[in-house]
């Protein structure tokens, strides 16, 4: 696993850059411990792998 941005988690997930983001605000303590704020844009591997596994994103997906 690596970083990527929002937007790539999104695309991948299938859903708009905004809802991402609704959902991401619904997680916002658990990401936070990861250093992850509203303002971020590059997330860390480990918030990657936390948020596929949350949201049923298959990580494959990611990689197109």
């Amino acid at each position: 696993m690596k970083s990527y941005l929002k937007s790539e988690i999104a695309r991948a997930a299938g859903v708009s850059y905004r809802t991402f983001q609704r959902w991401l605000q619904q997680q916002s303590e658990q990401l936070s411990q990861w250093g992850v704020t509203p303002r971020t844009q590059l997330l860390p591997p480990v918030a990657v792998e936390w948020i596929c596994q949350q949201y049923g994103i298959d990580e494959r997906e990611l990689f197109l």
